[in-house]
């Protein structure tokens, strides 16, 4: 596809079709550039995390959220500071989203949506990682809201898959248990 809208919106569409139906929606289409195809999904992923951050506000605030964590050993700093510093969990997202937002609408690393250098492919695992931890936070302190968006979206399951896929993301950094095999111990068929 080399239209510059052309695999958002094939992503898009698969998603409009069943959202549910992870493995055809991270399925490329023949001869697509994987760097495109990791780079637009990530775009998507990250447009779509925005709802679940709306969702997130009337109960993740800097009062009852001062510290973006997910288990009592997960304790995130922010990178949108000088220097990485402690955040309310709220402030941690937007800061994360507003950032993987100029990253990857940078004309320096990312100047055409047709074709990317693999230098600034490597910088997507640093994003995943990032904007995972939206998703461990609401999946530990915040599950009723995280199950609803999770049941009308299966975001944080195709992102799983995807990171997984992609090798974007180390395992153990996983900690949401999404995937078939995280929760039962069986193999995944993603």
């Amino acid at each position: 596809m080399d239209s510059t809208l052309a695999v958002q919106q094939f992503i898009q569409q698969a998603i409009r079709k069943d959202f549910s139906n992870i493995d055809e929606i991270l399925l490329p289409p023949e001869g697509q550039d994987e760097g495109v195809w990791k780079y637009e999904h990530l775009r998507q992923f990250c447009m779509e995390l925005n709802g679940l951050a709306v969702k997130l506000q009337p109960e993740c605030n800097p009062e009852t959220c001062t510290q973006m964590t997910a288990t009592e050993q997960w304790i995130f700093l922010c990178a949108a500071h000088k220097t990485p510093k402690e955040c309310p969990a709220i402030d941690y997202t937007r800061h994360t989203l507003d950032g993987a937002a100029c990253l990857l609408n940078s004309n320096k690393y990312f100047p055409s949506r047709v074709s990317i250098k693999e230098s600034s492919v490597a910088k997507l695992g640093s994003v995943c990682r990032r904007v995972y931890r939206i998703f461990s936070h609401a999946y530990f302190h915040h599950r009723p809201l995280f199950d609803e968006y999770e049941n009308e979206t299966a975001l944080c399951r195709r992102f799983t898959t995807f990171v997984t896929k992609y090798n974007l993301m180390s395992k153990d950094n996983l900690i949401v248990p999404i995937l078939d095999d995280q929760m039962d111990g069986t193999e995944s068929q993603a």
